[in-house]
């Protein structure tokens, strides 16, 4: 079986309890709403990117994957000055990565986030009148490359994830990166 139909499979319910808890409506009804739902991404992101370790060494073009810059230009297009980008909270659930495996997979997490910015994108452009160039970059990731960028993803886990070790590593990886974001996004209620 191909690793990413594995972690699709090791994360479906991961990712259908956030999916179901993460109130899209409520989230991107107001432009105050989605600045925070941002900066919540931005805290989550950081500690992410941050806490990469030696996982860019299986992903070369780890830099043009960043989401912090997305977001901190989406963020001061609706408002925040650089200060409050500096003293956004951040989530303390991401230890730093020990293997490039880990890393992998909770990138699976965010470049699958990125597949659904495509249809969130639409959302606030028509109800919160923003655009990839102004407050919804991050939505917009790689633009019209979105699907080149998955495919190039998907080459590098499944060579890098040709052990059944560095599976296990990267599937336990993205199911704790789920659980984590759940967290961060919607607190441990269920």
């Amino acid at each position: 079986m191909p690793v990413l139909a594995e972690l699709r499979e090791a994360t479906w319910p991961c990712h259908q309890r956030l999916e179901k808890r993460l109130d899209v409506k409520l989230r991107f009804r107001t432009r105050e709403a989605y600045r925070a739902h941002l900066g919540q991404m931005w805290g989550f992101c950081a500690m992410l990117e941050d806490g990469a370790g030696p996982g860019p060494l299986a992903l070369p073009d780890f830099d043009a994957r960043r989401k912090l810059p997305l977001l901190a230009r989406d963020l001061i297009a609706l408002g925040a000055s650089d200060r409050e980008l500096d003293e956004l909270p951040r989530c303390d659930a991401l230890h730093r990565c020990a293997d490039p495996a880990e890393f992998l997979g909770r990138a699976y997490v965010l470049e699958g986030a990125t597949l659904g910015g495509r249809t969130l994108l639409p959302v606030v452009e028509r109800y919160l009148g923003l655009s990839a160039d102004h407050g919804a970059a991050f939505l917009a990731s790689y633009r019209d490359d979105v699907d080149a960028m998955w495919q190039r993803f998907a080459a590098t886990i499944e060579s890098w994830c040709s052990t059944a070790q560095r599976r296990t590593a990267a599937a336990t990886a993205a199911r704790a990166t789920f659980a984590a974001l759940e967290d961060w996004l919607c607190g441990t209620a269920p």
